[in-house]
Order: structure tokens, then sequence, then C-alpha cells
């Protein structure tokens, strides 16, 4: 019989996490987010940002999976090659070191205003976005805007 090879799937972690980017522009990730990517067995990452205010951390392989996407858009190539015209001017390769660091490239530090900062990081499948304190201020503001209708809302529609 031949032997089966299981797929792992590794599960972002939940919630949120604050961390601090040194003043070499190195992000130290959390032990969990340093345990995810470890888990999808990718030390090496891309970071980049696409709206010019949040930093992202792809992963190698959800990376490659954006740059297919991008090149086989056919609703606006003109959209896809901007946005990955972009990614490229911010972004870098970066490998986690075994302190579990990342080096933040130096015009996205320079965009975003990076170094030496405390930042918030969220985690989705293949991608950490790195909100700077502002970022993450306004984007909180927003979600407890009228907080107690969205959830009874959609507690209504099989929240739980």
């Amino acid at each position: 019989m031949g032997e089966t090879t299981a797929i792992r799937i590794v599960a972002p972690p939940n919630g949120s996490h604050s961390a601090k980017i040194d003043d070499k522009g190195r992000l130290k990730l959390p032990a969990k987010l340093q345990e995810y990517f470890l888990g999808l067995g990718e030390k090496t990452v891309f970071i980049t940002s696409l709206d010019r205010a949040t930093a992202r951390i792809y992963s190698h392989s959800t990376w490659e999976e954006n740059k297919a996407f991008l090149a086989g858009f056919k609703d606006d190539p003109e959209w896809a090659e901007d946005v990955l015209f972009v990614a490229n001017h911010f972004g870098a390769d970066s490998e986690m070191d075994e302190q579990g660091r990342v080096l933040i490239p130096q015009r996205l530090r320079t965009l975003l205003a990076l170094e030496g900062e405390s930042v918030h990081l969220e985690c989705f499948p293949g991608v950490v976005y790195v909100y700077t304190m502002a970022n993450y201020e306004e984007r909180m503001g927003r979600a407890l805007s009228g907080l107690a209708d969205k959830v009874r809302s959609l507690r209504q529609k099989g929240l739980k």
C-alpha cells in the first residue's frame, strides 16, 4: 500500500495582538503568530501594504496566490496591475529570525511612520494585518458605533 500524506490545516489564532516595531524596523511577532507561520511551514513572509494605511504580512504561499489572482484578473487588469505595483513598491520578503522577528521594509516603515511604534495585529488565513495605533482606534470607533443594534440584528439572523 502507498503512503498517504496528511494535509495539516493550521487555523490562524483568534483575537487582536499587541506588538512593537523596534528602532531597527523589526517587528517581533507574538508567540501565537510565530507558531501559526511555522505551522504553515513558512518562515519567509512578504510584507507590504495594499491600501497605504495598513501593513500586511503574507505567508509566502498566500502572496503567491494573490499574485496569480492579480495576473489573471480580467474584470479590470489595470486595477490589478496597479495594486501589484503598489504592493511591490512598499513590500519585500522577510525571513523570520530565531526570535520571531521580521523586518518591515523601509519604504513601508516611512509611509506608515512605524519605527519604534506600537501596533495591533489581527490574523486571518495566510495574512496578518498590522494596524498603527491611529488605524486601530479609528477602526474601533467605527466598530463601536451602533454596536448594540449590530449585535441584535446579527443574533436575529443566527449569530450565537
